[in-house]
């Protein structure tokens, strides 16, 4: 628990980097341009697609009728759009996920290893392409799990619980994978998420968590969509925000409990070492005389 609060705060003064506020930008510029080249090319028909199906819907045959009766015909139009909106949210999650892990996180690593564990050797368990390969993976998961969930999102307390479980679940798995793949070797990596599993698991419900508070910008229902110009970087920006810190927290735990490993590992090996030459541990047993023929 100690490790955990103390990496945790860390983290967050870390934040404050300069080095890491610009780096927060990357993935926003990257994530807008593609935002807008899709919706310059896809928004309208996008759209047209949805408010299509919504009139040919039978069961919201009533509903239609009732808003125009009271004279909220505008409203119809723009449940289309809003339900996009919504739909869109968690691609736009998934992918400032991806971003960060793959084009911040080993500066990321390499920032808090430079300022706290400079000797700690690098042996490289995994590569780059190892780790691209684990966070695009861990994604379809994810992703898979969300979709086969949504059904169970008209629950109320469901949606507020089972979306940042997907997401803890994702992040627990990526930024550990990452923070250990360039110091830790593989067999070291397989053994500290094993050890710690309760302890990294934790930190990705909390990122999870944390990961739903940008939803909140689209509560203010139909002025989201005059809104959207404005809420939608706004919202990248906070989810990229948040996924560096994930990624500040894991690097942390993840290389200190590192260095606490190895450091019980070379006293454990030395202290045998030491036995033996001093006598106080067998001597490794001779093999046995050859028959005489």
């Amino acid at each position: 628990m100690r490790l955990l609060v103390e990496s945790f705060w860390r983290a967050a003064a870390y934040c404050l980097h300069p080095r890491i506020v610009l780096l927060s930008l990357v993935p926003v510029v990257v994530l807008m341009g593609a935002t807008a080249a899709l919706a310059h090319f896809f928004w309208q028909s996008a759209v047209t697609v949805v408010g299509g199906f919504l009139e040919s819907s039978v069961l919201l045959q009533t509903l239609w009728a009732w808003l125009e009766a009271v004279g909220l015909q505008s409203v119809k139009s723009m449940v289309a759009p809003l339900i996009l909106i919504v739909a869109v949210t968690p691609l736009i999650v998934l992918t400032s996920l991806v971003l960060v892990s793959l084009l911040m996180a080993p500066a990321i690593v390499n920032l808090v290893a430079q300022r706290r564990f400079s000797a700690l050797e690098r042996r490289y368990g995994a590569s780059m392409v190892g780790s691209a390969a684990w966070a695009i993976g861990s994604s379809l998961l994810a992703l898979v799990a969300m979709v086969v969930s949504m059904p169970m999102w008209i629950v109320p307390p469901l949606v507020l619980v089972l979306p940042p479980l997907i997401w803890g679940w994702l992040t627990c798995r990526v930024m550990a994978f990452d923070a250990l793949a360039a110091h830790a070797s593989a067999p070291e990596r397989r053994t500290l998420l094993h050890t710690h599993r309760k302890s990294l698991l934790i930190m990705g419900l909390v990122v999870g968590f944390l990961s739903a508070a940008p939803s909140l910008l689209w509560s203010v229902g139909l002025m989201a969509i005059a809104m959207a110009p404005l809420l939608v970087p706004l919202s990248i920006w906070i989810y990229t925000l948040i996924f560096i810190f994930s990624s500040l927290w894991f690097a942390h735990f993840c290389l200190d409990a590192l260095q606490t490993l190895r450091s019980h590992t070379d006293s454990t090996n030395g202290a045998v070492a030491e036995a033996v030459v001093l006598g106080e541990a067998p001597a490794p047993a001779l093999p046995p005389p050859l028959p005489l023929p």
